[in-house]
């Protein structure tokens, strides 16, 4: 008798599974500080996992001048063995500024193999992106680097929320990242600065509609939309009820940190509810004795279209560190050689 068949194997036969991306990306600039989160990365985990990405920051983080010496530092670091998970990410700067094919040259030409995501600021509409797009890919045939290397683009001005759709298709675009306070800046003092932070952030109509945007052309095309920063450093109520709100009320699956007292609150804020992930384990469970066909739970039909949503509820569940009730655990997630295919990117 051959083995049940694995969500993960049965569930996408014709769509490309969701991208599996930890639910806080924490930002880091410099050689101390991205050594500080990688140590943290370590410590943080979840089945072996880290439970957030780290991206290391050209576009803020290199002092004028000192660009190709920073873009050395952070293909240092993405070859150094504290980059044990290979979850570090890079920001190169935009397009408009004269450095950014060297950032890719250095970073990509140096590192390649080990970088997670490049993720590209600023762009002004799809053009922009399909530019850095095409210079990344060059890098990567020129190097011989033969793996695809995922992108991440920052929405942050309105001619990108005008393009999101496009830009959300592109090639290799794994995540769509909202930048509230550029957008408000972009804006010519339209929007006051209120709308930086919250209750503004989620108010102000101009602001949550660009949030409604950007989260519905990410999940339109597949792939992942993350939330903006949260400016307050200190309180970490603040950090987890705008993570709380950008999850439940937008439908963002992923946030930015720029402190690391933030990624606990928003990996915690980003968690599925347990009776929740107790219904979609029980649902699996049922539909995986049923070898995936339709079946009756609770008095309500299920087939798999909802079990793609209960499977994905399941797995953010499982990077989140929730608790499985064990037969879910026991069969979705064991052995590793399955665990590394349903977090792959």
């Amino acid at each position: 008798m051959s083995p049940p068949l694995h969500p993960a194997a049965v569930l996408y036969q014709r769509a490309k599974p969701f991208p599996a991306l930890a639910a806080c990306e924490h930002f880091a600039g410099s050689d101390k500080t991205l050594r500080k989160a990688l140590h943290l990365q370590s410590e943080l985990l979840v089945e072996g996992r880290p439970i957030f990405d780290i991206t290391a920051d050209c576009e803020d983080g290199a002092p004028p001048g000192r660009e190709a010496e920073h873009a050395g530092m952070i293909a240092d670091l993405l070859l150094d063995p504290a980059n044990r998970y290979g979850r570090l990410g890079a920001r190169i700067h935009d397009v408009t500024h004269g450095h950014w094919r060297d950032d890719l040259q250095i970073i990509i030409g140096r590192a390649g193999a080990q970088v997670a995501y490049v993720v590209l600021p600023k762009v002004a509409n799809a053009s922009d992106a399909l530019t850095q797009i095409a210079a990344l890919d060059e890098v990567r045939t020129r190097r011989n680097i033969d793996r695809e290397i995922p992108v991440h683009v920052l929405i942050e001005t309105p001619g990108a929320l005008h393009d999101v759709w496009r830009i959300a298709a592109l090639p290799h675009v794994e995540s769509l990242d909202f930048g509230v306070m550029d957008f408000v800046s972009a804006h010519h003092g339209a929007i006051p600065d209120t709308a930086m932070r919250s209750p503004g952030q989620f108010s102000h109509p101009l602001i949550a509609r660009a949030k409604c945007e950007v989260a519905a052309a990410a999940l339109g095309n597949g792939i992942v939309p993350a939330h903006n920063v949260t400016t307050e450093l200190n309180d970490p109520d603040v950090v987890r009820e705008d993570a709380r709100r950008a999850r439940n009320e937008f439908g963002f699956l992923r946030m930015w940190s720029i402190h690391p007292r933030q990624i606990q609150p928003i990996v915690e804020a980003m968690r599925p509810d347990l009776t929740a992930v107790a219904e979609a384990a029980g649902i699996l469970l049922a539909a995986q004795n049923a070898n995936w066909g339709p079946i009756a739970w609770e008095g309500k039909l299920h087939d798999r279209a909802s079990y793609r949503y209960y499977w994905e509820l399941l797995c953010r569940a499982y990077a989140t560190g929730v608790a499985l009730p064990s037969e879910a655990r026991h069969r979705f997630f064991r052995p590793a050689a399955q665990i590394t295919d349903i977090v792959s990117h």
